[in-house]
C-alpha cells in the first residue's frame, strides 16, 4: 500500500512539474523524491509522469490520481489535528448529567462559557437525579454529573459550583401567600408541607429536618415527592407548601408565590442549598478537567 509520504511527493511533482522544484519545496534532495515516486509507481503498477530530459508531465493515471491524493493528504492533516485537540482538551464529546433545577442555573452558564471558550466540546446532556448520576459516575456512563452533595464515593470528586437559599413556594391566596409580614418557619406549625422523599432526594430530605428542628416548626407532611418540578405541582394544586432553592422560582406556575423565609430565622445558619460538579478521578478524557475549571471561573 502507497504511504503518506510517496502522496506527498507525487502532489509535489505534480504541482510543480519539476523534480528539482518539488525537492526545494519540501526540503529535501531529489533522488529520494525520485525513488519515492518509482516505488508509488510500482505499488499502483502504472506510471504517473512522462519524463523527458526537458520535461515532466502527468499521465493520464496521474491527472486521475492527483485530486484523491490532495483530498488524502488533507484528510491526514484534518485527523492528526484533531486527535491533537482531543489530546488537549479543545475538543471532543462529553456527557453531563444534571438536576431540573440545574437546567435553570449552573448548566446555562456552562453551555455559555463552553460555547465562547471551548468551541470544539460537543456536549451530551442527560437529565437525572443525584442518585441516578452518581451511578452513572461510577460505571463511567456520565463524564460529569450537576448534582446534590452526596456521601463520598470512592474514585469520584466533586467541587461546589453554587450555593443558595431555600425559599418558600405558596399556594396563591393561601394564607402565608397573603401575610404581609416576614415568615419564619414556626408559621409553619400544623401546615400541610410538601417534602421531599427520603429515597429520590436524601439530601433536600435531610437538610429540611436538620431546619425545621433548629427552628422548632412542626408543619403536617402530606405528601412526598422526589424533585422540585413535582413539589411545585402539588403546590399549584393547592395540596401544601414547599421549599425550594431560590433558583427554582423560576419554574413556578401562575399559582405559586415563592417568599423568602424571614431574616433571624432559627434555621438560618442550615439554609445553605449547595449544588456540586462531579466527576471521576481517574477520567482519562482531558476535556473533563478543562470544563471543571472552566465551571469554577464561571460559578
Amino acid at each position: 500500500m502507497f504511504t503518506l509520504v510517496q502522496l506527498e511527493c507525487f502532489v509535489a511533482v505534480a504541482e510543480e512539474l519539476h523534480f528539482g522544484a518539488a525537492a526545494e519545496r519540501l526540503r529535501m534532495t531529489q533522488p529520494p523524491i525520485s525513488r519515492q515516486i518509482q516505488q508509488l509507481e510500482r505499488e499502483l503498477d502504472t506510471q504517473l509522469f512522462v519524463r523527458t530530459s526537458r520535461r515532466v508531465a502527468l499521465t493520464e493515471a496521474g491527472r486521475t490520481l492527483l485530486p484523491s491524493a490532495r483530498k488524502l493528504i488533507d484528510l491526514s492533516a484534518k485527523a492528526a489535528a484533531d486527535v491533537r485537540a482531543v489530546g488537549e482538551g479543545a475538543t471532543g464529546t462529553l456527557t453531563v448529567g444534571y438536576t431540573a433545577v440545574a437546567a435553570h442555573s449552573v448548566l446555562p452558564k456552562l453551555l455559555r462559557a463552553a460555547a465562547e471558550e471551548l468551541p470544539g466540546l460537543q456536549l451530551i446532556l442527560q437529565e437525572s437525579v443525584t442518585v441516578d448520576q452518581m451511578d452513572e459516575l461510577e460505571r463511567g456512563t456520565v463524564d460529569i454529573g450537576l448534582l446534590r452533595p452526596m456521601r463520598d464515593r470512592p474514585g469520584v470528586q466533586s467541587t461546589t459550583v453554587l450555593t443558595e437559599r431555600l425559599v418558600l413556594a405558596l399556594p396563591r391566596g393561601s394564607r402565608l401567600a397573603e401575610f404581609t409580614g416576614p415568615i419564619f418557619l414556626s408559621d409553619l406549625n400544623d401546615e400541610a408541607l410538601l417534602m421531599y422523599s427520603p429515597g429520590g432526594a436524601r439530601y433536600f430530605h435531610d437538610l429540611l429536618l436538620s431546619m425545621f428542628v433548629a427552628s422548632s416548626s412542626h408543619p403536617r407532611i402530606v405528601q412526598y415527592a422526589g424533585q422540585v418540578p413535582a413539589l411545585l405541582a402539588l403546590v399549584n394544586a393547592g395540596i401544601g407548601v414547599a421549599l425550594i432553592p431560590e433558583s427554582a422560582t423560576q419554574l413556578a406556575p401562575d399559582g405559586v408565590i415563592c417568599r423568602p423565609v424571614a431574616d433571624g430565622d432559627r434555621s438560618e445558619p442550615y439554609n445553605r442549598v449547595h449544588l456540586d460538579i462531579a466527576w471521576r478521578e481517574d477520567s482519562d478524557n482531558p476535556l473533563v478537567a478543562a470544563v471543571v475549571e472552566l465551571m469554577q471561573r464561571n460559578a
